[in-house]
Parts: C-alpha cells; sequence; structure tokens
C-alpha cells in the first residue's frame, strides 16, 4: 500500500473523529454559554446542524469506503452509515417535529456512534470480523 494514500486515509479518519467532535461540543455547550450569557442568547435558535452535515456526510462516507477496502469489515460502515442517519433525523425530523431534547439526542447519539467508526475504520490492520 501507497504510504501517501495511507496517510490521506488517515487524514480523512482523522477529520471525520474533530467534525463529529465539533458536533457534540456545539449541542453540549451552546445550551450552557447561552444560559450564561445572556447576550448570546439572540443566537440560540441559529441551526448549524445543516452546514456541519454538508461536510460530514461526504467525508465520512469517502473516509468509511476507503477504510473498508483495506479492512473490509462490514459492521464498521454499518455504524458509520447508522451514525449519520441519526444525525440526519436529528437536523431534520428531530428539530423540526419532535423539539430540541430529540435534536440533541439524536445529533450528540449520531456523533458518538460516527466518531466509533471512524476510530475502529482507521486501523491499519484488518479487523477481524467479530470487533466492533
Amino acid at each position: 500500500m501507497n504510504q501517501d494514500t495511507q496517510k490521506n486515509r488517515d487524514w480523512l479518519d482523522g477529520a471525520a473523529v474533530a467534525l463529529s467532535s465539533l458536533c457534540l461540543l456545539h449541542c453540549l455547550a451552546l445550551p450552557l454559554v447561552v444560559a450564561g450569557v445572556p447576550f448570546l442568547a439572540q443566537y440560540a435558535e441559529s441551526h448549524l446542524h445543516y452546514q456541519l452535515l454538508l461536510v460530514v456526510i461526504p467525508l465520512s462516507v469517502v473516509a468509511l469506503g476507503l477504510g473498508y477496502r483495506r479492512h473490509h469489515n462490514w459492521r464498521v460502515v454499518a455504524a458509520g452509515a447508522l451514525g449519520m442517519t441519526l444525525l440526519v433525523i436529528g437536523a431534520t425530523v428531530a428539530h423540526t417535529q419532535l423539539g430540541i431534547a430529540a435534536d440533541r439526542f439524536f445529533t450528540m447519539v449520531g456523533s458518538l456512534v460516527l466518531a466509533a467508526a471512524h476510530f475502529f475504520n482507521s486501523y491499519r490492520k484488518k479487523l477481524a470480523s467479530s470487533s466492533f
């Protein structure tokens, strides 16, 4: 395997984990910041999820696809797909119809599942099918 190709794959997984962490941080920190600083309350209704999805979904699909070619573990890809699905549900259906608590729940769980999938996806050696 080409060393540059390996570095590109590792970079993609690292970027995807960072973006998933950013989603989680956004969901956890924004309510605290808004509650603590009344001036920032005017920004509480802004919905950053759509913009993050435009970056997270394509990056995750590419990173998980490249990782699958290396480790051939469908469970990692399935976990990534589950995480992305939860993020999309949180940003769409949960946000508009189920309320802010459901929005936060789906987004946080989706971010954690997707970050875990990218973590396992970044293993260099082939994962056993019983892993993850």
